[in-house]
């Protein structure tokens, strides 16, 4: 059962007597009708629609002080619900363990921030706040609920990129509710192997309680196969879904993708300005069937292995890492 610390719930409760007494005034007037536009778009294939409506509920421009105000607001009273509103939801240890972190994280920006509310942090923290996404790790988010339908396979197809896209869907009963996972660039402690390993294991937790789910999806330019020699660190991204039964669909390229995939390497940065590399998303589709299989292997692989390094450290053969 999630609960908030002392310190998480005094947080949040500063940030609502910090708003001036009008926007307080307007908050209250607001939040029945704003949770209820963020659950109806919770299942929109569009990750930013929950935020986007709820904004039209608040009904001013985003860059406005008072919206920023008012978004944070939300948050807070949100958050203070969100151990009532996921109580009856069956989720692994992997997520409540990830769930004090971002909780406490989330109550310390909403306490510090001022100003305009970050676009993505905002899509991110509705939907975390209202409990239709939960914590994977540090640095992902996981959907409760995201279509995949079959038009992505289609246009696929249409590109030339093959026939496996719609047939693998089909097989895996691709018109049904899927998880997807989300990068959450505020920390990115958990950007590596081991986090997204721990990201997929609370996703196949999730999953394996809930027979419905038809698996995990995620979607990016970091699933696109020329960055296996661009950028060789980041191939496990790719292949450790892919070597254990996912399938990739393509998307295409766009402004974003070139934006983000250009951030952080001068080398990807280099070839994209050349025009030698054009980033393309992919959408990363890991059937439920595949997704349960590789969690089971990883889980015992971990087991064993701690287990190896606990004997070792009894008998003296290694130093304990701590």
């Amino acid at each position: 059962m999630l609960v908030l610390s002392p310190e998480q719930t005094d947080g949040l409760h500063l940030t609502l007597a910090a708003l001036p007494t009008h926007v307080r005034e307007r908050l209250e007037v607001l939040l029945p009708d704003a949770a209820i536009a963020a659950i109806k778009a919770s299942a929109h294939w569009d990750f930013e629609l929950c935020a986007k409506k709820v904004d039209e509920v608040i009904g001013t421009g985003p860059e406005d002080e008072i919206t920023g105000a008012l978004r944070r607001g939300l948050i807070a009273s949100w958050l203070l619900e969100l151990p009532r509103r996921i109580a009856s939801y069956n989720l692994p240890p992997e997520v409540f363990e990830a769930y004090p972190f971002w909780l406490s994280r989330t109550a310390k920006s909403l306490s510090e921030d001022t100003g305009a509310y970050d676009a993505d942090f905002w899509a991110k923290d509705v939907r975390f706040a209202m409990g239709l996404s939960v914590p994977g790790s540090r640095t992902h988010l996981i959907d409760l609920s995201s279509p995949v339908g079959p038009r992505q396979t289609v246009e696929h197809v249409l590109g030339w990129h093959g026939l496996t896209a719609p047939l693998r869907w089909g097989l895996a009963k691709g018109w049904g509710v899927w998880l997807e996972v989300h990068t959450e660039s505020r920390d990115l402690a958990d950007f590596n192997p081991e986090g997204w390993d721990k990201a997929w294991l609370a996703m196949a937790g999730i999953v394996s309680r809930y027979p419905g789910l038809r698996g995990g999806i995620g979607s990016s330019w970091f699933y696109d196969p020329p960055l296996t020699k661009i950028s060789p660190r980041l191939a496990y991204l790719r292949q450790t879904p892919l070597k254990n039964g996912a399938f990739m669909v393509h998307q295409g390229p766009g402004a974003i993708h070139t934006e983000r995939a250009s951030a952080s390497s001068p080398t990807r940065r280099a070839k994209i300005e050349s025009g030698e590399y054009v980033p393309r998303s992919w959408l990363m589709v890991w059937p439920r069937k595949a997704l349960l299989r590789w969690a089971d292997k990883e889980r015992r692989r971990q087991a064993d292995l701690a287990e190896i390094i606990e004997k070792a450290e009894e008998t003296g053969k290694i130093d304990n890492p701590a």
